[in-house]
């Protein structure tokens, strides 16, 4: 495995990080990062964000050139990914359309979505949600209900989606429905592109544990959708669903990345906090308890680049990911419960205090989502035992 970059990566990670330099909001490198919490003041905030990313070349980077992207290679979308956790740069509030809609339409979308669709996602104009999960599918995503029935030239869209990020800022929505009922749960679903804006769409908030409003349930209640806004074949949509989940693999990355960014904030913070006078860093189990997250940190990264090594061999992502997503979800709890625990008293004050910053209590809220978003653990270790490790399948029942 050769950690070195050539002179034209080199060059790249560079001109990344001078424009991030000259481009992040006022006072973010030096730790200023403040976000509006109101739903318009947010929406105008990483609309913004999004529109100075792609007008800088740096939305989208692996997308073809005539598409609005950079045709980075995927070494390229590493460093972006690798800069992008250094400076905690703010998330695209498009992350959904320019991770997963837009490169699956770029795949198997038609001409003339693609000439609908692309840019907009690149530059922010319109923003995507993901309508998958609903009340009693998540996990056993091939469960869902929602229906579509056709009506003349429309199809006509009954049901619900929950943990729905983004719906509430959201354009349109990459929406799974049923189309028909064959028996079998992994046949007749058909993908869809749902306007958000239409009298048929309904959107509630779900406010989760650390007080942030990212989730939602969204009602279809005889919601519309036309055949041009049907993505691949109708009852096909199960492998186009798969399609757009192979496109995931990026955000993994970072958040590996982000991990090892935040075990040295661990150690700052063990260097600053005191107990008896001392520096918790001083206290032999302190330091045998951080060097066991850095071996665990340390060999996440490591066996990224040894997934990412494979696909670049391949040319495809493999289910290695699932070691990656896995590897990361349990770690940054682990991570962030440890660093309350080092805190003492303190870790149950909500608010900024002298002793620490209350970031870390709301990632370490945060975090509870890590092991079921993207794919539970349990799902995760079922992929890597089946398909890595050719274990037998579940026995259906």
């Amino acid at each position: 495995m050769d950690f070195y970059y050539t002179t034209e990566e080199e060059k790249f990670r560079d001109e990344l990080r001078q424009w991030l330099v000259d481009n992040l909001p006022e006072g973010w490198i030096e730790g200023k990062r403040e976000i509006p919490q109101d739903n318009e003041g947010q929406s105008k905030f990483f609309r913004d964000w999004q529109r100075k990313l792609f007008d800088g070349g740096w939305s989208g980077i692996s997308w073809p050139e005539e598409y609005g992207g950079r045709g980075a290679t995927l070494i390229e979308e590493v460093i972006y990914e690798q800069e992008m956790a250094r400076v905690q740069a703010p998330p695209q509030i498009n992350v959904i359309g320019v991770a997963m809609v837009g490169p699956t339409l770029l795949q198997i979308g038609t001409e003339e979505q693609r000439e609908r669709y692309v840019n907009k996602i690149l530059n922010g104009e319109e923003i995507w949600c993901q309508g998958y999960s609903e009340p009693n599918s998540g996990s056993d995503l091939a469960a869902l209900q929602t229906s579509a029935v056709k009506k003349g030239d429309k199809w006509i869209i009954n049901g619900q989606k929950i943990w729905t990020s983004m719906a509430h800022l959201a354009d349109r929505c990459f929406l799974l429905a049923r189309t028909e009922n064959t028996g079998k749960k992994h046949e007749g679903i058909t993908a869809f592109l749902v306007d958000m804006h239409q009298e048929g769409v309904e959107t509630r908030p779900i406010r989760s544990i650390d007080d942030q409003h990212i989730f939602n349930e969204v009602f279809l209640n005889d919601a519309v959708a036309y055949e041009a806004d049907i993505v691949g074949e109708v009852n096909k949509g199960w492998k186009v669903s798969l399609t757009l989940l192979s496109h995931e693999r990026t955000g993994v990355a970072r958040q590996i990345f982000q991990l090892n960014q935040v075990f040295d904030e661990l150690v700052e913070m063990a260097s600053t906090l005191k107990k008896n006078g001392r520096p918790l860093i001083e206290d032999p189990i302190v330091r045998q308890n951080i060097g066991r997250l850095r071996a665990k940190s340390k060999g996440l990264l490591l066996n990224y680049y040894r997934n990412l090594t494979n696909s670049i061999r391949n040319g495809y992502p493999g289910p290695e990911g699932s070691m990656d997503k896995l590897g990361a979800s349990e770690l940054g709890q682990e991570i962030y419960s440890y660093a309350l625990s080092l805190q003492g008293s303190v870790n149950t004050l909500w608010k900024e205090n002298a002793a620490v910053t209350a970031e870390w209590q709301y990632e370490y809220l945060r975090s509870r989502a890590y092991t079921i978003e993207g794919g539970t653990s349990e799902i995760q270790r079922n992929i890597i035992a089946e398909r890595i490790l050719g274990l037998p399948k579940d026995i259906k029942y």
